[in-house]
């Protein structure tokens, strides 16, 4: 069980690779959001959509779904279930599966779900990686340390990355991916531009990211690039195939930071209210940019952080130079 979003997802990855790896012969189901199917390589998915259900509660074809998604999970006869997401929509949906064994932590992010769980695990890591690692591990009786999973291949978003570096040549990629989840963790477009801008003339070729409702910031971007970063069209399939062929990417605390991560790249981190040893990048080569008096806080504020404000394009590119080694 993990749901969503897509950070969230790519850190509960390493874990469930490290369960697979241990047991070769373990039939893996997942419940997921439908949108993020695309992160999975498991023997079954199973498609939950939690967020139409939660804005249409008490509609038929609400009940229709659920009912069938309970069929749906009772018939694989699954042994265990493992919750990752730490809510009660998750842990209720689990127990639909009627596995006779349900894990989750001890100390959920929704209280009340641990006296849905049926075992609980007490953790003691403090990145959210190394406490779904030892949630995986209770459930399998023996020790696991992380590894780097195996995403899917789109043949489709495969071919688009190809065409779209083939004048690359040995020119650096570096994907910028200034969006976040909510404004106080975005660092402003107009800086990701002036980086773009320095990577452009010591060689790079640059590219910005942005989902369905970013585009507006990555057309900020571009524009203070001057026109030198690219923005092209991304699906969740072509930025998993453009990730994979990049040399870093550089990002706030968003889930393509944590797919970057996934996929073994190296990556700058631009911190503000959210917490770097907890949900920062893991297990890559990378460099975390934070003011010291930055203070965890997950209120959704709709404009930058004040000590993510105090981080400069400067130190941006000096730690670009410091990982990959180039006069950037």
């Amino acid at each position: 069980m993990r749901l969503g979003a897509m950070g969230d997802i790519l850190h509960a990855l390493p874990a469930v690779a490290a369960l697979r790896q241990a047991h070769p012969g373990w039939y893996f189901g997942w419940a997921v959001e439908p949108r993020w199917r695309s992160l999975l390589c498991v023997d079954r998915i199973h498609l939950v959509n939690a967020k139409a259900w939660a804005r249409s509660p008490l509609r038929a074809e609400t009940l229709h779904d659920i009912l069938a998604l309970r069929r749906e999970l009772r018939a694989e006869r699954y042994d265990l279930c493992i919750d990752l997401q730490g809510a009660v929509r998750s842990a209720v949906i689990g127990r639909m599966s009627g596995a006779p064994r349900m894990i989750g932590e001890d100390h959920p992010r929704e209280w009340a779900a641990r006296w849905i769980f049926g075992e609980r695990v007490h953790t003691g890591g403090v990145h959210v990686i190394e406490q779904a690692v030892e949630v995986c591990a209770a459930a399998a009786g023996h020790p696991l340390s992380p590894i780097l999973p195996a995403l899917p291949a789109d043949h489709e978003a495969e071919q688009w990355a190809g065409n779209l570096l083939r004048d690359a040549g040995q020119r650096p990629v570096i994907l910028l991916s200034p969006g976040a989840g909510w404004g106080a963790k975005r660092w402003p477009a107009e800086r990701y531009g002036e980086v773009a801008r320095a990577l452009d003339q010591s060689g790079c070729m640059v590219f910005v990211n942005a989902g369905p409702e970013e585009r507006a910031i990555a057309a900020a971007v571009v524009q203070a690039s001057g026109g030198v970063a690219q923005a092209p069209d991304f699906t969740l399939e072509r930025l998993i195939a453009l990730t994979r062929r990049i040399r870093l990417l550089i990002a706030g605390d968003t889930g393509p930071l944590h797919l970057a991560c996934a996929l073994g790249k190296p990556v700058v981190g631009i911190y503000g209210p959210t917490d770097p040893r907890r949900n920062g990048p893991f297990g890559v080569p990378f460099r975390v940019l934070r003011h010291p008096e930055s203070k965890r806080d997950h209120t959704r504020h709709p404009e930058p952080e004040a000590g993510l404000l105090t981080i400069t394009p400067e130190e941006v590119l000096a730690a670009v130079k410091e990982l990959l080694g180039c006069a950037c």
